[in-house]
């Protein structure tokens, strides 16, 4: 729990954005903790609905019929009201989903290195786009390739250097800020 005083409150889901490793998951379960919002995570919705792991929608449907399912479980998440909401790391840069978004939600991008994003993970063989023999260089790459898409957040915050709980501070710090200049 954070020691953080927040009197932050919004009427819409807050979606948590960022590479894997980022800390959505992580950072959006004590997010939730400090708000008192639910916590909902999409991978694992998306797993609960199909009764399959990420990486073998992967597997035996290909990235296609994994984003279609992301698209359909994110649109439907959206409509559920004021939530903490961390989607998968490509969610995003799908424009239905940065649109729908933007729309309902106020956006948040986790963003770090892919050095620190590598550093974080433990098991690299439950992320099925790191399954190969650079996962540093696909993060690079993804880093790259999605970055223009993440930039069209509502707000970013640099998590690399600090812990879960000076990140999860400085998330809170930038929500009371983003209330403030949007109350005014």
């Amino acid at each position: 729990m954070s020691d953080h005083k927040t009197h932050f409150m919004t009427d819409k889901p807050i979606m948590l954005i960022g590479l894997m490793g980022s800390g959505k998951t992580v950072i959006g379960r004590l997010l939730s903790n400090a708000t008192g919002l639910p916590f909902c995570d999409s991978d694992k919705v998306i797993e609960d609905q199909s009764g399959l792991r990420i990486g073998d929608i992967f597997d035996l449907y290909g990235e296609a019929k994994f984003r279609e399912m992301e698209r359909r479980t994110i649109a439907e998440l959206l409509t559920h009201g004021p939530q903490i909401l961390s989607v998968g790391g490509g969610a995003f840069c799908q424009r239905e989903i940065r649109e729908a978004a933007k729309d309902t939600a106020l956006v948040i991008w986790l963003r770090a290195t892919a050095e620190t994003l590598l550093s974080r993970m433990d098991n690299l063989s439950t992320r099925p786009l790191l399954a190969g023999d650079n996962p540093l260089g696909v993060l690079q790459n993804l880093h790259q390739q999605r970055y223009d898409d993440y930039a069209k957040a509502d707000m970013v915050i640099d998590t690399d250097g600090l812990s879960q709980k000076q990140s999860l501070e400085l998330v809170l710090t930038q929500l009371d800020t983003y209330q403030a200049n949007t109350a005014s």
